[in-house]
Order: C-alpha cells, then structure tokens, then sequence
C-alpha cells in the first residue's frame, strides 16, 4: 500500500467518524431542541422535514457540483456550509427563533450531500487501489462517530449544558479536524472519474458521453429489481433515522426520565449498530446476503416491539440493541446488490440511495404526527411495519452474475473477491 492510499484511507476513516459525530450530537438532545424553540412533537416534525429537502436537493445537484469543482472542493464547500447551517441552529436555539432553524436545516441537509458523496467516493477508491472489500470499515466509522456524538449529548445533558454551546463546542472542534484532513481525504481522485447520484462524471468528458450516462441514469428507474433495493434501503434508512430522530424523545417521554438516559439508549443503539458493521462482511460471506437481510428484519421488528411494549426501562434497552443491531446491515447490502454489474452501478446505486432521501424526507413529518397522537414512543411502530416489507423482498439482494459486455471494465482484485460471494 503505498504512503499516498494509506494516507487517504486514515484520513477518509476520519472523516467519516466526523461525519456521524456532528450529526448525531445535536440529534441526540431532542427534548431540549424541542424545549428551546417552543415547540410540540408534530411542530417539531415538520421543521426536521425541511432537512431532508436539503438533502434531496443535494442529491440532485451534487453531481454537477463535483463535475464542475471536483470532489476536493465539494468537500470543503459542504465543511464551511456546515458552519453556517450548525450556526444557525445554535442561533435558534439561543434566541427561539424558528426561521433561523429552518434555514440551518436546510443548509445542513444540501451539505450532507457535499460532504457524504465525495467521501464515500473516495473511499471505494482506497477499496479498489487495495484489492479488498473494506468499505463497511468506513461506514462502520460513521456509527462510531455516532456514537461518540451520542455520548457527547449525554455528557453535556447530564452537566446541564445548554443546547446552544454544546452545537458550537462540537462544531468548531469537528471542522478543525476537517479542514485539516480534506486535502489527504481527496487526494485519490483528483484526476479520475468520479461515480456521483448522477452518472459517472470525467474532467474530460464530452456532451455526448454525459448524455448517454443520463439515458443509463433514467433507465434505471425502470428495472424493478432495482427499485425493490431501493425498499430494502428505505427500511434500513428509516430504522436508522427514527433512532436517530426520535428515540431519545421516546425514552424520555415514554419512560419519564431524564434526557441524559434519552441521550444514553441512542448510543447503545449505535454501538449495537457499530459492532454488526464490523462483524457483517464475514457473516454475508458464510450465510449470504438474504439470509443474513431476512434476520436484520426480524431483529429490526422484534427490537421495535420490545421497545414499544416493554414495560420497564431496563427491558426496553434490550429491544434497543436488537433494534440497532438489525438496522446495521441493510444499507450496506442493498449498495452492494446494486452494484454487482460494475457498468451500471453507478445509475443504479443512485436510484437506491434515492430511497433513503425520501425515507429523510417523509419519516420526519410523518412519524411526528403520530407521536402527538399515540407518543412518540408508539409512533415507532412504523419502522417495525415497513420492517416487514423489506423481510419480504430480501431475495432480491441475492448476488446476479455479471453479463459479458465489451463495455465492462477489467475486473479489479475486489470485485473478482464480492463475486465469490453469496
């Protein structure tokens, strides 16, 4: 491995543990956002959906961006809009001011977009310069970062720390570590093509060969296989984002108890979460794919049951690391279904990934409304039901054997290795 590819994979491996520290802190002190701006559960609901127009607006337009400036730049420019969207949200929360919110979820979701694509693309490139399958190592990163933001959320709430300061005291230590890394992050792709939501994107390509990725792009759109990923990638998403929005809140509320204990049953759920990603490649190696999808599902439903119905505290953190522990491997297998034909990957990946962006977008609003009918803790039935439609068509994760086409690329040291498996 040379100095240059380790020097990037350290980098990215940071990058994302960042990625999921600044995310999942402020996340985590649900009540107290709440609190500050004055708000009721469904209010708060529909001020979270205007994240996920964010992100939906970075999904489109991110692949102009990174044609146009490169990933590089795409990476710094999501770091310093990141700045300004957590810098209104602390400023929302300081002063009660709503609009300030709105406007710094949005930022925050069009620059999770800038941020998220150019290092998960560099990180399939530290995957195909090494010859093996480490991505989920990446992303296993992103729960540890999770985690860790979890625990910073719980420490500040236990120290009765305001929302506001711990917002600018994560935020200025998470984009000195950024800005300080970007450069070794990036360093692989500066003069390659780059696969994005929208195509495969070259510093030197032609009109005509950006037409022709476009033709690729929407023809996806029509393969049902493709599309049923994409319902396997929503169940995964939506498990994942519900922890991630509301479980605090519903420990909180359900149980009555303190939101440091809120804070705590979010980061056992990302360790749980955490742990299954590290031991997941072996485990889709020895059982497969839809085996092991099938088991995330039931795990996913039972641990949202036990949590609903629990009727301590104590017996509900169990259907928390159940819960966690089934929503870990989703993402990653539907992604990696969707990439067995290495020619069409790139489209496809993008209209899986589509799903999880209208998982963000809808859940928000959705699941707020319920919780001020039923409590947010009951709201949370929702995932256990769409859990169930994932179990039913996890056969379509089964591995496709490539088609022979002159188009293919030579095949690297890690595809010869995912095509032995399942």
């Amino acid at each position: 491995m040379s100095n240059e590819v380790r020097a990037a994979r350290w980098s990215l491996l940071v990058q994302f543990a960042l990625f999921g520290l600044v995310m999942s802190s402020w996340l985590s002190r649900m009540p107290s956002i709440r609190e500050a701006l004055d708000v009721n559960a469904a209010q708060l609901g529909g001020l979270l959906v205007v994240g996920g127009l964010g992100s939906l607006t970075g999904a489109l337009t991110i692949g102009v961006v990174v044609a146009r400036f490169g990933s590089r730049r795409a990476l710094l420019a999501g770091t310093i809009g990141n700045v300004v969207g957590f810098g209104s949200i602390a400023f929302a929360t300081a002063t009660g001011d709503v609009r300030f919110f709105i406007a710094g979820a949005f930022v925050n979701g069009f620059c999770g977009s800038l941020v998220n694509v150019p290092i998960n693309t560099n990180a399939a490139e530290v995957e195909r310069r090494i010859g093996k399958a480490i991505l989920p190592h990446f992303h296993a990163c992103f729960s540890i970062g999770a985690a860790l933001g979890a625990l910073v959320g719980a420490g500040f709430a236990a120290l009765h720390v305001s929302i506001t300061v711990q917002i600018l005291v994560v935020l200025t230590a998470v984009t000195v570590a950024r800005l300080a890394l970007y450069r070794p992050a990036t360093a692989l792709t500066l003069h390659v093509p780059i696969t994005t939501e929208t195509g495969s994107i070259s510093h030197d390509a032609t009109a005509a060969h950006r037409r022709g990725a476009m033709r690729q792009a929407l023809g996806a759109w029509r393969e049902p296989r493709t599309l049923l990923l994409g319902v396997v990638l929503l169940a995964a998403s939506l498990a994942e984002g519900t922890a991630t929005t509301w479980l605090s809140l519903a420990v909180v509320d359900g149980f009555a108890t303190a939101e440091a204990a809120g804070a705590l049953a979010y980061g056992t759920f990302v360790a749980a979460m955490t742990v299954f990603r590290f031991l997941g490649t072996p485990l889709i190696d020895r059982f497969g794919r839809v085996a092991v999808l099938r088991v995330s599902g039931l795990a996913t439903f039972s641990g949202v049951l036990l949590f609903v119905f629990s009727p301590s505290l104590a017996t509900a953190w169990i259907g928390v690391l159940l819960w966690g522990c089934g929503a870990a491997l989703g993402n990653p297998i539907a992604i990696s279904a969707a990439s067995d034909d290495p020619v069409h990957a790139g489209p496809r990946v993008a209209v899986v990934t589509s799903f999880s962006t209208v998982s963000s977008l809808a859940a928000p609003p959705l699941l707020g409304l319920l919780a001020s009918e039923v409590g947010a803790r009951h709201a949370i039935l929702v995932v256990a039901a769409v859990a169930v439609v994932s179990f039913s068509v996890a056969s379509q994760a089964r591995r496709r054997p490539v088609p022979v086409s002159d188009e293919a690329p030579a095949a690297t040291p890690a595809s010869v290795d995912r095509a032995s498996a399942d």
